[in-house]
């Protein structure tokens, strides 16, 4: 940084205290009610006439609002100025800590006062290169402090931006307990649907127990393969790793009777309708996932797993 940088800083420091920023509002009860219902925090002492603030609430009551600005001499708001001048446009908090004088009771209206006391860097974060800008905010209520906050902030240049990854060819299932013995079926070249044993119900996707009786120890049939479109969507946006866009997926009815979704490969989606027969085509991946997918066929497609 140039010299001129450090100069400024000193003068802002030099500043001290900035002027007084009076509350919107004294302290009052409807505020405190919407903060401890939003925390949850039922302690007697915050209802009442009688009520005291909530230490922690010690910002509410100087906020600028909505609309609110900063005044000329708030020193954070020069020196977030001065940083941005110089590309250190972006900003993250740090840390905060509060120190309370004392409750703060009914009625009584706060005034705020900001004072620079730090600024310390270039500093290399995982955030970019940056300096750590730490002020120090004083409450009053009258002449009497009542409250303080040092806070830290890292204004910073963002980090250049890593080169795009190679998207991967796929996104993976996420396979569990119970859908384990599905891919271990489609690594055997199998597309297995889930068989109840007590009540002989077929159901897809697979879950721990059957929807028809609730008996928990499913097993497994072998389908056929073939099926036919019962709707299906053509995907035009957002991309997927992997895939050439549009896509079209289909929710495929199985001559067993079961639904599974998968995407259909190698075709135009004009070509496509509702009823239109479709046949497995399982592609491995790597060593580990075999995925089902579609393909169109004719009605009289007589092909089966291999």
């Amino acid at each position: 940084m140039p010299a001129e940088f450090f100069e400024t800083v000193e003068k802002i420091k030099a500043m001290g205290e900035s002027g007084p920023r009076a509350a919107r509002d004294p302290v009052n009860l409807p505020m405190i009610n919407n903060w401890t219902e939003a925390i949850g925090d039922a302690n007697p002492r915050y209802t009442g006439p009688d009520a005291e603030a909530p230490p922690a609430m010690i910002q509410v009551w100087t906020m600028n609002g909505l609309h609110g600005s900063r005044s000329a001499d708030d020193p954070l708001g020069l020196m977030m100025a001065e940083l941005d001048a110089r590309g250190f446009e972006s900003v993250v908090a740090t840390n905060c800590d509060q120190v309370y004088h004392r409750r703060l009771r009914l009625g009584e209206r706060l005034t705020v006062t900001t004072k620079l006391e730090t600024v310390i860097g270039p500093k290399t974060t995982g955030l970019g290169e940056g300096w750590f800008v730490t002020t120090r905010n004083i409450w009053y209520s009258g002449e009497e402090p009542v409250a303080e906050m040092v806070f830290r902030v890292l204004k910073f240049k963002p980090a250049p931006k890593a080169p795009p990854v190679e998207p991967v060819r796929v996104t993976r299932p996420m396979i569990s307990l119970d859908t384990r013995f599905f891919w271990d079926g489609t690594q055997a070249g199998e597309l297995r649907i889930q068989r109840c044993p007590a009540c002989g119900t077929l159901r897809h996707p697979p879950g721990p127990m059957c929807p028809s009786c609730g008996h928990e120890s499913p097993e497994y049939v072998v389908a056929s393969g073939r099926g036919e479109i019962f709707s299906y969507v053509v995907h035009h946006h957002p991309a997927v790793p992997g895939k050439k866009l549009p896509i079209v997926i289909a929710l495929v009815e199985l001559e067993e009777g079961v639904r599974m979704l998968g995407e259909l490969l190698d075709c135009d989606p004009a070509e496509v309708s509702i009823g239109s027969p479709v046949t497995l085509a399982l592609t491995r991946i790597d060593d580990d996932l075999t995925l089902p997918f579609w393909r169109l066929a004719s009605p009289n497609d007589q092909r089966r797993l291999p």
